[in-house]
């Protein structure tokens, strides 16, 4: 790998290279439209050149709204190449959010791409020159394709330095107002050199991009594969989502916890796990059976499986092990650019998110939060240093809010969240994060929230899966009841669970009881029903149906 200074660099050096290499793969209608890198280089600089066109200040902060796509990528490099500061904003937000990261961030223009319902987003748009993607429908602003049809090719393109500021991450954030997150051209170079090496990364890799890009592990795991040359493809609709994967046969793929959940729904849907299970064990049998779930899957040739943003159950990973698809689990955050620690197909210990990487230093407070620092931690929260204090401690590790505990090999457990704890009314403090790994292990539940502010005991509120949705009441009970007898022995007497409170409503970004990349938030989801706790431990049933 050349020893690029910046994500721009490392494509121009593509682009000269492999001009007519394809780039980026964009499915639409039953279509598929491709890029080279001559390709996506002249749309950028087009683009970049009509930016400029605005006459915004040195260093501008550019916004970013679309669902991944083509023209993301395109876009992130035009506001590269302009010489402007990238604000990625995730497409699922409201008008409302859109508008709060807009002005906090003093976004001096916006392109907008590939969106769902932009038509009620874009009442959060200030007056603020706007670029939208005919290709996606939209009309508002300067056209796209316009743009590239008339608009001559940016010549004097921005090289950026170590030190400059390379985009601002709005966090998701499972509590309060979003924070954002600045990192420099430095931090991202560092990060991408570390993913690159730590799992040893080839050239030539094909990806498929469909978490969302304004999260960090998504933009840095695309920014590896623009190191390397790699082709990128995206899928059309959540419809078309499962062969579109299935046709690119990514070399990586990255995902959370609740998707591995849905892949294991979708299986066992068409092979139900007693069949499964038989078919497995059959020596010839087995190897056909797992090498077509692979493809159907999209992980035929994946030679690196991620799960992270979140605890995954190691039931699950067991399970996924067994059809010869072995998960890693990571942990890192927008703050320290995702180089924290990592289990490698070398170095795997399921249950565990792995040992530290390569230039990390890692350390436990007296309290058990783990404590980061690298060569990528961020420069701060944007326009709020009292807060960007808070998260250093006395020797600058960031305090990542997460606590752990490390085992004698040296491998990292997350044990829960500093903030999630709670108090019953006996006064024991309870972390309820092991407790939802292992009632995650029952795949008629979707989501789990433990609680118990105010309640003699923790209770759990739930949503179902599509398979538990399924189920009759009565089955439905049996199963939660039967995943409380079974793990209530395994836990401390005061964590012992007394009630499963089936929700009658998903918990969604949409009804902002879930984060972007689909952390459960938990403070929303207290606000709404802690009211009701005392009433749901006091009903004779162990299941109870809100």
């Amino acid at each position: 790998m050349s020893d690029f200074h910046s994500p721009l660099e490392a494509f121009l050096y593509w682009e000269a290279k492999s001009p007519n290499k394809v780039f980026l793969k964009q499915p639409i209608d039953g279509k598929e439209l491709t890029y080279t890198f001559a390709e996506v280089s002249e749309e950028a600089r087009k683009v970049a050149s009509c930016l400029q066109g605005y006459n915004l200040p040195k260093r501008s902060h550019v916004a970013l709204l679309s669902k991944n796509c083509a023209h993301w990528i395109m876009a992130d490099l035009a506001i590269m190449m302009a010489g402007y500061v990238s604000i990625p904003i995730y497409p699922t937000l409201n008008d409302t959010s859109i508008q709060q990261i807009l002005e906090h961030s003093e976004s001096k223009a916006i392109i907008v791409g590939k969106l769902d319902d932009f038509e009620n987003q874009k009442r959060g748009i200030p007056n603020i020159p706007i670029i939208s993607v005919g290709l996606f429908g939209n009309t508002e602003g300067d056209n796209w394709e316009a743009i590239v049809e008339s608009q001559k090719p940016l010549e004097n393109i921005f090289i950026p330095q170590h030190d400059d500021l390379h985009t601002i991450i709005y966090t998701s954030g499972t509590t309060g107002t979003p924070k954002g997150v600045m990192h420099s051209v430095s931090n991202f170079m560092v990060s991408s050199r570390t993913l690159v090496k730590v799992f040893e990364l080839p050239n030539n890799l094909r990806l498929f991009s469909y978490l969302p890009l304004a999260h960090v592990a998504e933009r840095l795991l695309i920014n590896a594969g623009v190191f390397l040359g790699a082709s990128i493809s995206f899928f059309d609709t959540m419809e078309t989502f499962a062969k579109d994967l299935e046709n690119t046969q990514p070399h990586i793929f990255f995902a959370v916890p609740r998707i591995w959940t849905k892949f294991r729904e979708k299986i066992l849907d068409s092979i139900p796990q007693k069949k499964l299970s038989f078919l497995l064990s059959i020596p010839i049998l087995n190897t056909l059976v797992k090498n077509k779930l692979k493809q159907k899957l999209g992980l035929r040739e994946a030679v690196f499986v991620v799960s992270a943003a979140a605890p995954i159950a190691s039931s699950l990973v067991k399970w996924y092990k067994k059809l010869g698809v072995n998960i890693q689990q990571g942990y890192g955050m927008t703050e320290d650019c995702c180089v924290s620690h990592f289990n490698t197909p070398q170095t795997n210990k399921i249950g565990t998110v792995g040992k530290t990487l390569i230039g990390v230093q890692a350390k436990l407070s007296p309290e058990g939060e783990i404590c980061i620092k690298n060569d990528c931690l961020m420069l701060g929260y944007y326009k709020s240093p009292e807060v960007t204090a808070a998260v250093f401690d006395d020797e600058g590790y960031l305090k990542t809010g997460d606590k752990g505990e490390f085992d004698h090999d040296g491998f990292l457990s997350i044990t829960g969240r500093v903030k999630d704890q709670f108090k019953t009314d006996k006064g024991k403090y309870i972390s309820p994060s092991h407790m939802e790994l292992i009632m995650s292990a029952n795949t008629d539940i979707e989501q789990i929230c433990i609680v118990g502010t105010g309640i003699p005991q923790p209770i759990a509120l739930v949503t179902l899966s599509e398979l538990g949705k399924m189920k009759s009441q009565e089955l439905l009970i049996a199963s939660l009841v039967e995943t409380i007898e079974s793990m209530n022995p395994t836990l401390e007497k005061h964590e012992k669970i007394e009630k499963v409170v089936v929700m009658k409503e998903d918990w969604s970004v949409a009804n902002g009881l879930t984060t972007p990349s689909l952390k459960v938030k938990r403070n929303a989801i207290e606000k709404i029903h802690q009211d009701f706790y005392k009433q749901w431990f006091d009903n004779s049933n162990t299941v109870i149906f809100e």
